[in-house]
């Protein structure tokens, strides 16, 4: 059985890692807006029927609504739109590389507000290390001659800042409501679907279906795969592997990111990204080691690779 775990671990570490590619040939042809829609619409789904078929949405959770709402914008909503316009202005391989930056945010946002995670010697070494890898990818220096969109970075960091974000709102509010994750991922998605849905302008969009490819990358890579079935296996994962060996598969999506903008897309990569990308995940490792054994009570948290975080996952 613990084969079969680790076998989910590699498949969960494609689907994420592949999400930049799908994301970026389907801003070719539709918005980020359109992208991420789909994405979540497609992501909802698989979620909506493993949750119906568990039996763990309940009628009585709907006083909890606005939680979900404030949920569905800082870990679905925003966070996808936000990378989605970020991959459509930088490379894939570059937003892959980025990406691992995630934890980071994490670690910040609760150490500023729920002073749960210590501040040592050893953490903000990581987190300079980190960032430090950022700057080198970014080149802000070079006053936008490197070919690196800086509005791009800076969109891929307000998606990383809402996922700190969210991980405080789920320890501080959702977690002790004792609401199964896949019901809060439910609602989360479903939420997300219906704000998108409502507030998207989809003129344009049937142009995805000029090309099967990125459709069926869309559709099916992206957003039934990379982001519904995505949260099934990273649960099940949690169960038979534990929230930190399961917390390692975060370290993987970056490199695949890389690989995929630079073997499929034909991106460049120099020597200099691929030193920044390993500075990038050094610098959430140094991070991780410094911190406090986890606790067994903060494991249900409703995201999926957004959290990255081996306490709560």
């Amino acid at each position: 059985m613990k084969n079969n775990a680790y076998l989910v671990f590699g498949f969960l570490a494609l689907c994420w890692g592949m999400t930049f590619l799908f994301n970026k040939t389907a801003s070719s042809l539709i918005s980020p807006m359109q992208v991420v829609t789909v994405r979540v619409i497609m992501g909802f789904l698989p979620v909506l029927a493993f949750a119906m078929a568990r039996k763990v949405l309940h009628w009585q959770h709907l006083r909890h609504t606005h939680h979900f709402i404030v949920m569905s914008l800082l870990a679905a909503t925003v966070y996808y739109l936000a990378f989605a316009k970020g991959i459509s202005l930088l490379p894939s391989s570059v937003a892959g590389m980025l990406s691992g930056v995630i934890p980071m945010f994490s670690f910040i946002a609760a150490a500023i507000f729920l002073r749960s995670e210590p501040i040592n010697i050893r953490s903000i070494s990581g987190l300079l290390f980190g960032f430090a890898g950022v700057l080198i990818i970014a080149k802000p220096w070079e006053n936008g001659t490197s070919g690196i969109d800086l509005m791009g970075v800076v969109y891929v960091a307000i998606g990383s800042g809402c996922v700190g974000l969210s991980f405080v709102y789920v320890r501080k509010f959702l977690s002790p409501l004792g609401i199964s994750p896949i019901a809060l991922c439910t609602y989360q998605l479903g939420i997300s679907a219906v704000t998108l849905l409502i507030i998207g302008d989809f003129t344009g969009i049937d142009a995805i279906f000029t090309n099967w490819k990125i459709a069926t990358g869309l559709f099916i890579g992206l957003g039934m795969f990379g982001t519904g079935i995505a949260y099934m296996c990273y649960y099940f994962l949690i169960g038979k592997l534990g929230a930190v060996k399961t917390a390692g598969v975060t370290y993987i999506p970056p490199v695949i990111g890389l690989l995929t903008g630079s073997l499929i897309l034909g991106e460049p990569v120099s020597a200099t990204d691929i030193v920044a990308t390993a500075m990038i995940l050094s610098g959430v490792f140094i991070i991780q080691s410094g911190r406090t054994p986890p606790s067994s009570a903060n494991t249900t948290s409703p995201n999926v690779r957004a959290h990255n975080l081996p306490e709560r996952a």
